[in-house]
């Protein structure tokens, strides 16, 4: 992890240091800054929030007129049309605050979701750019839930938090100045009886943030946990590891439980709290009412106005409450996305002109002494190798001798430390990773199938393919036949776990590889995971698949790849020995000892 908090030596605008947030402030203030494309809309709905508040406010003053004009009436006539007249101002004010209130949710309520979409597209593009040596230290399940579980708690706290801290800070703030405007000594005795209320809620709040970012970060270790198992469901059950991993999810669910526990019961002590305030407010202002009303300092109508004024004093502090939960939850949420998003990212390949068209590559690749390492570990030591067009190559070795690395390397999804790796001459570092990858077709052991068609499935991201020219692709693979069995033919849909076989998927992705139509081919062990049987039938597609392309096989199987023009053999990170079959096996050096290895009983 340390590696990732190091500042890149200048890599272009995309490379990024990873600087967490360090507290509730530093997240908020990270989270704003990224609101700024909304500025003017929440400036419009926190102003619609505001003056909803207000007119709210204006009303108790009001209702004290008309108490107090309906209290004189009773001891002659009733002025019906003062009353009247106070009446439909009510009205108009309460009706105006409504419709206030319902813009400025509308407003949000936008904001809030585009904001979610934007983040989790960013999200999504910063996956493309992250380097691999991350999802290598990083559970799936730990990135689905940033986006899914963090960015939905931020899009909730702003549909409903933002606004309503602004209207309740208004409401608040503005009783106090109305009430005492209409009498300090009940403003007093209002405020008197509420201040504990803050001082209680201040002391949540220091207490709770620490528990919702353990919760948040616990909800991510379970849903990761829970991919991982999932994934590999049957090796669990064949090594009979469910009771450890039961284990393990008990483990990460109680560490979840207990900080989902104390958070939710520290901010749930604010809103009981809350009410406990606005109740003993209101018997303060009616015990002192009543007493200046005795000694005719005001009148009942300001009593009634005062209980109004409570209530809304007492409301807007459950309201700053709640809101200030939500915001720690968001704080904690915003921490984790904002950790993912400035993650180091792959370097900027935006001043590299040269590329290579695939239709023209003549196929010719060099290896000049690549030096390669994850860290401080060096795996490839002083790799060199001069590929002909044409030739099939293959990777053999020992587990660890650094074969899917040299691919990988290849393939530009690492960057290599020391010396050079060339395409017809141009090297890997003057190319783009995308001009890169349209040169090769790859094979893996780990078939890959969405959900889809099987023409889909065939010609994925390529464009303007013919059904015709998929047909004559699973002609050549042999797996025409099959999907003529299907019920919609080649429109079929299919899913991962559907019922093809994995010969049949690995059939399928060879068919993919050749549609792509590339100079260069990467098998990496293919056919381990097949049958003898299904083992023939894909091994003869490849054969097809690698007429006129510089192959390169990764193969543990040795008897597959007695018929490669040059055999690689790998060990440490190095190449010990090369050249065809016949020649290394009359050598009976290391890959003769690995050979007949395989055929000893």
């Amino acid at each position: 992890m340390e590696d990732r908090k190091k500042t890149s030596n200048g890599h272009g605008p995309h490379t990024m240091v990873a600087e967490k947030p360090k507290n509730f402030s530093e997240s908020m203030k990270k989270l704003f800054t990224k609101l700024q494309d909304f500025k003017k809309g929440i400036i419009v709905a926190l102003i619609l929030a505001l003056l909803s508040s207000i007119l709210t406010i204006i009303g108790p003053n009001k209702i004290s007129d008309m108490t107090d004009t309906i209290g004189l009436g009773l001891r002659g006539s009733i002025d019906m049309n003062k009353i009247t007249s106070i009446a439909i101002f009510l009205g108009i004010i309460f009706a105006l605050s409504a419709i206030f209130n319902f813009f400025q949710s509308f407003i949000m309520a936008t904001i809030s979701n585009k904001f979610s979409r934007n983040l989790r597209k960013e999200i999504s593009t910063k996956i493309n750019r992250l380097p691999l040596k991350y999802f290598d230290s990083h559970s799936y399940g730990d990135i689905l839930s940033r986006v899914t579980n963090d960015v939905d708690s931020i899009g909730m706290t702003m549909n409903q938090s933002i606004a309503t801290l602004v209207s309740a800070l208004t409401l608040f703030l503005g009783c106090i100045l109305m009430m005492f405007i209409t009498n300090w000594v009940l403003a007093l005795t209002a405020i008197l009886s509420t201040v504990f209320g803050f001082i209680f809620m201040s002391v949540i709040l220091s207490k709770s943030q620490k528990y919702f970012k353990m919760q948040q970060e616990s909800l991510g270790s379970i849903e990761g946990h829970i991919e991982e198992i999932y994934s590999g469901h049957n090796v669990v059950k064949v090594y009979n590891g469910v009771e450890e991993s039961n284990k393990k999810f008990d483990e990460i669910n109680d560490k979840l439980f207990e900080s989902a526990r104390k958070s939710q019961f520290l901010s749930g002590l604010m809103q009981p709290m809350m009410l406990f305030i606005g109740n003993f407010g209101y018997v303060a202002v009616c015990v002192v009412g009543a007493l200046l009303t005795m000694n005719g300092h005001i009148t009942f109508g300001v009593i009634v106005a005062f209980m109004i004024y409570v209530r809304l004093f007492s409301q807007p502090l459950s309201q700053i409450a709640q809101a200030m939960t939500n915001l720690q939850t968001c704080a904690a949420a915003s921490e984790r996305v904002f950790e993912f998003l400035q993650e180091v990212e792959m370097t900027n390949e935006d001043n590299l002109s040269k590329k290579l068209d695939p239709t023209k590559v003549k196929g010719d690749i060099t290896f000049n002494h690549v030096k390669f390492g994850y860290d401080e570990k060096i795996i490839i030591n002083d790799f060199n190798a001069d590929i002909k067009a044409g030739s099939k190559i293959a990777l053999v070795g020992p587990t660890g001798a650094g074969k899917t690395t040299m691919v990988n390397l290849l393939m530009k999804f690492y960057d290599i430390k020391d010396g050079d790796i060339k395409i017809d001459g141009i090297s890997t570092k003057n190319l783009t990773r995308e001009n890169i990858h349209d040169l090769f077709i790859m094979v893996l052991q780990d078939t890959w199938v969405f959900e889809g068609t099987i023409k889909e499935n065939i010609v994925y991201n390529k464009p303007n393919v013919a059904l015709e020219d998929v047909k004559n692709a699973c002609k050549v693979v042999g797996l025409d036949h099959y999907i003529k069995t299907l019920p919609e033919g080649y429109n079929t849909v299919i899913k991962d776990n559907d019922s093809l076989s994995q010969g049949e998927k690995q059939l399928l992705t060879i068919a993919r590889g050749m549609i792509k139509d590339a100079p260069f081919l990467i098998l990496d062990e293919a056919t381990s995971s097949v049958d003898t049987r299904t083992e023939e039938l894909v091994q003869k597609a490849m054969d097809n698949l690698m007429k006129g392309r510089t192959s390169f096989i990764i193969a543990h199987r040795l008897s597959t790849i007695k018929n490669a023009d040059l055999i690689l053999v790998l060990k440490d990170g190095n190449i010990i020995e090369q050249g065809n079959h016949k020649q290394l096996m009359d050598k009976k050096g290391f890959y003769a000892d690995l050979y007949n290895s395989q055929f000893q009983k």
